[in-house]
């Protein structure tokens, strides 16, 4: 395994300027693989090194302030990703996820709703793409949440501490995900079909047209208040009418029945609408949902006809809590296609889950716009050296080895692995590797000296 990262890591090799910069990304990435409990960068120097203050204060400045570009690592990670996990029909989800923050120093902190607390904390926010397939899940893109409170001309001073880049504006959540997926479209490295994400992003109509016009197939989950109008109706397009002046808008035909919100339509239909289906294998068992499809018309937030969509709508067969998905996918997909997305967002939630509890993705301490961006990029690379790992390991049959020489069986296997998400399964991958560095250079060259600083 030892020599499967250092293998790993010289595929990125060529996208460092310098050597230096080589050997404390290789040192940071068998940090965050360790076993230590806190993956922070004075850990990981005490622990290899020892008590070398100047290693810690070199390894500082190379992931806060290091010129290495890490757009350019991202870019050759997502062509590995591709190779690894690579299917037409794959999915790309986006989701937020939040790192509470002490104080309000550190590029992007304000007081919002912090999702690993449950409550407004202070926090940074990032907005993440992973990819999915039937071969396994990885990181693909990042963007940090800057709060509109951080372009005021109070900031400007914390602003240019953090490096924040000149001309930056604020955009939203949703609109940075859709930079995301266009990113990925105009690159076209990592093949997909599918692009997943929460209400988050469903409360946008600007997002859903702008996946809309990207000709990928959304699914994504909007809030139980979006009003909707049941089936097609007839619309007037902009331009010149029989009298009066010309419209600026489309403007649906006078008849139709009004707008309703996505709750009441489920409310109204008669129980023969609904089926259930399976939405995948949980820890616990089958997990199963009831479904109901409606074909809608969206509107605009001002209330003007938008494109026609298919309302999927989900209902709990144990407590009749309900949510609402629209998506554009041709009328050919299968209903038991359409249910098994819906319940497909898990991929992103796991890979937070193995991301934060093996790799240290929430490990860091560092407060500037480049050292949050680098931190980030470091740990979708040992993110993905995991999945890589797992899945040669599957591949070669070491999984089903290590189960029988332990006297057990291998409940995670690889197509439970592909379809469930089991949280067990993500956890046993990780442990079998979460010793890869413990013997401090144990698998390193000799070198005749230390890296210096970035």
């Amino acid at each position: 395994m030892a020599e499967e990262l250092v293998a790993y890591h010289t595929q990125f090799h060529d996208l460092f300027g310098r050597r230096e910069q080589r050997e404390w990304s290789e040192f940071y990435l068998r940090g965050q693989l360790s076993d230590l409990e806190r993956k922070t960068i004075e850990p990981m120097v005490l622990h290899f090194k020892g008590s070398d203050w100047s290693a810690v204060r070199a390894m500082q400045q190379f992931i806060s302030e290091g010129a290495w570009n890490d757009d350019r690592i991202l870019e050759r990670l997502q062509e590995r990703v591709a190779e690894d996990l690579g299917e037409a029909d794959a999915m790309v989800i986006l989701d937020g996820s939040s790192f509470p923050k002490q104080g309000l120093h550190a590029v992007g902190v304000a007081r919002q709703y912090c999702g690993h607390l449950g409550k407004v904390a202070n926090c940074q926010h990032g907005v993440f793409a992973a990819y999915a397939s039937s071969k396994g899940h990885a990181f693909l893109d990042r963007r940090l949440y800057m709060p509109q409170e951080w372009f005021d001309e109070a900031h400007a001073p914390l602003r240019a501490r953090s490096g924040v880049p000149e001309g930056l504006k604020f955009r939203t959540e949703p609109a940075l995900g859709l930079e995301m997926v266009k990113g990925r479209v105009e690159r076209a490295t990592v093949p997909f079909s599918w692009v997943l994400a929460d209400e988050t992003y469903g409360a946008d109509p600007k997002f859903l047209d702008g996946v809309a016009a990207l000709s990928k197939r959304d699914f994504v989950e909007v809030p139980v208040s979006t009003s909707l109008w049941v089936g097609r109706i007839q619309v007037e397009p902009a331009g010149k009418g029989a009298r009066g002046r010309p419209r600026q808008y489309p403007r649906v035909v006078e008849g139709p029945p009004p707008r309703q919100e996505g709750r009441q339509i489920a409310a109204a239909l008669p129980e023969r609408a609904w089926r259930r289906y399976r939405i995948k294998e949980g820890a616990k068992g089958t997990i199963e949902a009831e479904f109901a499809f409606v074909q809608v018309t969206r509107s605009t937030k001002g209330g003007k006809p938008a494109a026609e969509a298919l309302a999927v709508l989900r209902r709990n067969p144990e407590d009749s809590t309900m949510k609402v998905f629209l998506t554009n996918a041709p009328k050919k997909v299968a209903r038991r296609a359409l249910a098994r997305v819906g319940g497909m967002r898990w991929p992103i939630e796991t890979a937070f889950e193995q991301a934060k509890g093996e790799v240290g993705m929430d490990h860091y301490e560092v407060r500037t716009w480049r050292g949050w961006h680098h931190h980030m990029t470091q740990s979708f690379l040992a993110h993905h050296f995991l999945v890589r790992m797992r899945q040669r390991g599957k591949k070669s049959g070491a999984d089903a080895a290590a189960s029988e020489a332990a006297g057990g069986s291998d409940s995670c296997s690889e197509d439970a692995y592909a379809r469930e998400g089991h949280r067990d399964c993500a956890v046993s991958a990780t442990a079998q590797l979460r010793g890869i560095s413990v013997t401090p250079g144990s698998h390193r060259r000799p070198a005749s000296k230390a890296p210096k600083a970035a």
